[in-house]
């Protein structure tokens, strides 16, 4: 079973949300998606000062298996973009929730989001999946 952090939020497209303590969010791809993927090889981020809304494509992760489009969840301003994952995109294998962030936005107003779900929902969308 994938790891299911139940402090974050995520999207049935298997992106993940953090609040942060300034109000931006941090995004990435969850546990599931890695493993899906498999061996990352190439991440490419948005740049800062992007605009981005609720459902666009915003960042790309290829592996030895397949690219795959990586959608924000909320609309917003990019502030960060993970650089590290450049020349080490396997930062997404090994901590998907941590060092493996993608990017950080500011986010347009609370209700600039797509549907988010808990840690529970997701999980329970997972095992739907499965079946």
């Amino acid at each position: 079973m994938s790891s299911i952090p139940s402090e974050l939020q995520y999207t049935r497209s298997h992106e993940w949300v953090r609040r942060l303590p300034n109000g931006q969010v941090e995004i990435g791809i969850t546990d599931h998606a890695q493993g899906a993927l498999g061996d990352l090889v190439f991440v490419e981020v948005p740049e800062v000062g992007r605009h981005l809304k609720a459902g666009e494509g915003c960042a790309v992760v290829e592996s030895v298996k397949a690219a795959s489009d990586v959608y924000s969840p909320v609309s917003g301003k990019v502030t960060a973009s993970n650089a590290d994952l450049a020349s080490r995109p396997e930062l997404l294998n090994q901590e998907p929730y941590g060092a493996g962030w993608l990017i950080r936005i500011e986010v347009d107003s609370p209700g600039a989001s797509a549907p988010l779900m808990s840690a529970g929902d997701y999980a329970s969308t997972l095992t739907d999946e499965a079946k």
